[in-house]
């Protein structure tokens, strides 16, 4: 409550004269950005589950070379910017190999850089299961997959869901990076109304607000795990 008052007296003394006006005929392209947004962070979420699995299980792998290179995927996505990565993948990896869907390309660049940290989850999570655990999985007689799949998955699940919840909202976030390769997302919706009427505030205040609607109930259902996880 305390917030909702210091933002509305900060903009009710700031110098400028809103005109929301003129972005109301623009509201269908706030829209096609929104569900664009969604949908590019939903199949970016579902593909990188599946560089995460593999990369998680590359890091733990008895071969050199799939480990070697697992961790340096790992090290290389975290250890530089989204924003740089988009633009390189985009023009150097997609344009040698032919890719010339934006929207398809702006969606695996995402999904590998989030591939990267959702490997951490997956890995953090197997690793916290208690070593007896898996003695008692081969005593049984299950073989190394069938412990993972019967045994350490549906452990480590609970301990995965609500970090991997938390990465949903970052991807959501972090989609707006691709405005940079023209992908007409939410972000890149509110730069155009913005070059159309020159109206900066208006254009971006929505954009905030429509961000927030998405990733806030996502960030909620996280915390609402975590404490039913630790309950």
């Amino acid at each position: 409550m305390g917030m909702g008052f210091l933002f509305y007296y900060m903009f009710s003394n700031v110098n400028y004269d809103f005109n929301w006006q003129s972005i109301y005929s623009y509201r269908e392209k706030f829209v096609d950005g929104f569900f664009m947004t969604l949908i590019i962070s939903f199949f970016a979420l579902m593909l990188s589950l599946i560089i995460g699995l593999f990369f998680a299980y590359g890091q733990n792998s008895k071969l050199i070379l799939l480990r070697f290179f697992s961790r340096f995927y790992i090290e290389l996505i975290r250890g530089t910017p989204l924003l740089v990565q988009i633009l390189i993948f985009y023009y150097v990896f997609a344009g040698n190999l032919g890719l010339d869907n934006r929207y398809v390309v702006g969606t695996v660049i995402l999904a590998m850089f989030s591939g990267a940290y959702v490997s951490e989850i997956i890995r953090a999570a197997i690793k916290s299961i208690d070593k007896g655990q898996y003695e008692a999985a081969k005593t049984l007689g299950f073989t190394p997959f069938s412990s993972y799949l019967y045994i350490i998955f549906p452990q480590a699940y609970k301990r995965i869901l609500p970090p991997l919840t938390g990465q949903f909202a970052s991807i959501i976030k972090d989609s707006s990076l691709l405005s940079i390769i023209s992908i007409r997302e939410f972000t890149m919706s509110a730069q155009e109304v913005n070059a159309y009427t020159y109206s900066t505030l208006e254009s971006y205040i929505p954009l905030a607000i429509g961000y927030l609607l998405i990733t806030y109930p996502i960030s909620a259902y996280a915390r609402r795990l975590e404490k039913s996880i630790q309950g």
